[in-house]
């Protein structure tokens, strides 16, 4: 084979040899690791009919069309391998292997994911759980939920912790399931007795079976008619879990979340399933290292992050690196809201310190200076700021968009995504992408975050004809006006399900939305008025628009929807009922049955109006 050329000058060729690059890289990274001159790259490219610059980050796919044109056999570095490549150009080793010896490690507790289809009792189970069983059993009740929680339990006369991830369970979670039985021991698969065993069902199993974590089944609802426990056993036979009493190995436990039978049944079962099958040790002595199970912006603590620390201690005044985000330890919280000095293997807390919100699942370690926390922090964002530069690829609406495809303008729809934690973004972009919507168009995620739609990604919208999806989260400031100025559609959304079948709609060309949502005005609360028989009376001024009596509304806190659906039921001026206040006039707004309002909250009033089919 012909070595390439360009300009009479011969380019290297690869004889097969293997070039190892990040993803996002440029043809001056490619370049340099051939030892050749990044113009003559990008001579070969217009040769191939792509026009590409010499240090823009290109795909995997056009890094690979390059290297099969010279001969080169490409690899693309996984995310874990760079990270890991990164973590060891500063001596710091992140893993399974706790340091020290032998006697240094301890027991620590099981943590535990609960899994099984939508409608089960997951949500219920881990409710009873928390109720009944928390370790620090406080008078007020648990005061704020923080993603993870641990319990106590009592096997053969002594006290047991066990520690639960509160992922979500649903199908559209499949990412953050995934990454939940990865970052745990045991998973708990929740099988209803009166329904049996599920397409999630099936689902969670292979889940769990890939991550090679054991299993205890917690037979729910065998207090409802129809039950049958024993069919369950029977099903679960056929994909490899074997009830103890059948000879096989799994613990099946029959429960009712809803009664709150046979729960301590369970977390003997899994204590004694973690016994009989997993070595839980850790070194508490070593730096801390584990992983971030949620994040979010708090008002007034800026970003706040649940971590699980899974070896090592995490104390007050750690320098932490979490994903692309880095601080020192302010404060830690435990799942009571109280504060803690320190947190061993195993247990999950809230940290507060962070620069920035990191992503649900991101590793975090404990490193001995800022300096090399900031560094490490910066380089993980530059990586996949060149990765989400490499996925870009025209500006139009979910509407419109099938006409553009069948017109050959677009081939690739492109998304910004921001959402109210991270564990949510995530999922939804995971479930976007998995869309299988045929070959004649892709979808690129371009940037996904937490918080509110911002201008910067309007701007972002407007240069890269992207949409943006709203997930529970309003656009902030001048960011609508924007929007609408530069025709960007934004889509706001709070059920996942319903963003993944419009887009999809979208994509088949079948999207025909019979009414949309027009904002009338919206109002900002000033004060709050106590009246004994009406509750809360918003005292308003109205910012845009009008508000009308008996519209709809929701209630819009710090960029976050608190409250959806809520009813104007009440509109006055000074002492008048009126039917409409207009924009720059201020009157008192009562939300009917709805009472929890603060100074500075935002209510939007809108109306469904139909909409012409396209």
């Amino acid at each position: 084979m012909q070595a390439p050329s360009v300009g009479g000058v011969m380019l290297p060729r690869g004889n097969g040899q293997s070039v190892r690059l990040s993803r996002g890289a440029s043809l001056t990274d490619f370049a340099e690791k051939i030892n050749a001159n990044p113009a003559s790259l990008v001579g070969v490219m217009m040769n191939l009919g792509e026009m590409v610059t010499a240090t823009q980050s290109v795909s995997d796919e056009t890094l690979k069309l390059l290297a099969d044109e010279m001969n080169f056999v490409l690899e693309i570095v996984s995310p874990e391998e760079e990270d890991r490549e990164l973590l060891e150009s500063f001596d710091i080793e992140f893993g399974e292997d706790d340091g020290g010896d032998e006697d240094d490690l301890v027991v620590r507790p099981p943590v535990v994911t609960v899994m099984g289809h939508v409608d089960h009792g997951k949500t219920r189970l881990l409710d009873t759980i928390r109720k009944t069983n928390v370790v620090a059993g406080e008078a007020g009740g648990i005061t704020q939920h923080i993603g993870a929680y641990q319990v106590a339990t009592e096997v053969n006369g002594e006290e047991r912790k066990i520690t639960f991830i509160d992922t979500p369970g649903h199908e559209a979670f499949t990412a953050m399931r995934a990454r939940g039985a990865k970052s745990t021991d045991i998973a708990i698969l929740v099988v209803a007795a009166n329904d049996g065993v599920m397409p999630q069902t099936i689902e969670a199993l292979n889940h769990a079976k890939a991550a090679d974590v054991p299993i205890v089944v917690a037979v729910n609802k065998i207090d409802v008619e129809g039950a049958d426990p024993t069919k369950v056993r029977g099903q679960l036979t056929e994909f490899g879990l074997v009830a103890e009493e059948y000879g096989g190995d799994t613990m099946f436990v029959d429960i009712s979340a809803k009664q709150g039978l046979n729960i301590d049944s369970l977390l003997e079962a899994v204590v004694l399933t973690a016994d009989a099958s997993l070595d839980l040790r850790a070194n508490p002595e070593q730096d801390a290292q584990g992983i971030a199970i949620e994040s979010h912006l708090d008002r007034g603590r800026g970003a706040v992050s649940t971590v699980l620390v899974q070896r090592g201690t995490l104390r007050i005044g750690d320098t932490m690196v979490v994903g692309d985000a880095y601080g020192r330890v302010r404060a830690m919280l435990d799942d009571n809201g109280n504060n803690v000095e320190e947190a061993g293997p195993s247990t999950p807390v809230l940290v507060l310190g962070l620069t920035n919100v990191p992503g649900a699942g991101d590793n975090f370690l404990v490193v001995d200076e800022d300096r090399t926390a900031r560094q490490i922090a910066e380089k993980r964002a530059a990586r996949e700021r060149n990765a989400n530069f490499a996925r870009r690829g025209v500006r139009f609406s979910l509407e419109n968009l099938d006409e553009a495809l069948k017109a050959g303008l677009v081939q690739e729809l492109n998304l910004i995504i921001k959402g109210d934690a991270s564990g949510s973004v995530e999922a939804l972009e995971s479930s976007l992408l998995q869309l299988d919507v045929g070959e004649e168009v892709d979808i690129r995620v371009l940037h996904r975050g937490v918080g509110a739609v911002t201008e910067s990604d309007i701007d972002l919208a407007t240069g890269s004809d992207a949409i943006v999806i709203g997930f529970n989260v309003r656009a902030a400031g001048r960011a609508a006006q924007m929007a609408e100025r530069e025709g960007v559609d934004v889509r706001y959304y709070s059920v996942i399900y319903q963003a993944i079948e419009e887009i999809e709609a979208a994509l088949k060309g079948m999207l025909k939305p019979e009414y949309e949502e027009v904002e009338l005005g919206t109002a900002e609360i000033r004060e709050v008025f106590k009246s004994s028989k009406l509750g809360n009376i918003a005292g308003v001024l109205v910012r845009s628009g009008e508000v009308k009596r008996n519209t709809k509304a929701r209630l819009v806190r710090d960029g976050k929807v608190i409250a959806e659906s809520l009813n104007i039921s009440g509109l006055r001026r000074f002492k008048d009922d009126v039917t409409e206040i207009r924009e720059g006039f201020e009157g008192g707004i009562n939300l009917g049955n709805f009472n929890d309002i603060k100074v500075d909250d935002v209510i939007a009033t809108y109306e469904m109006r139909e909409k012409p089919r396209g």
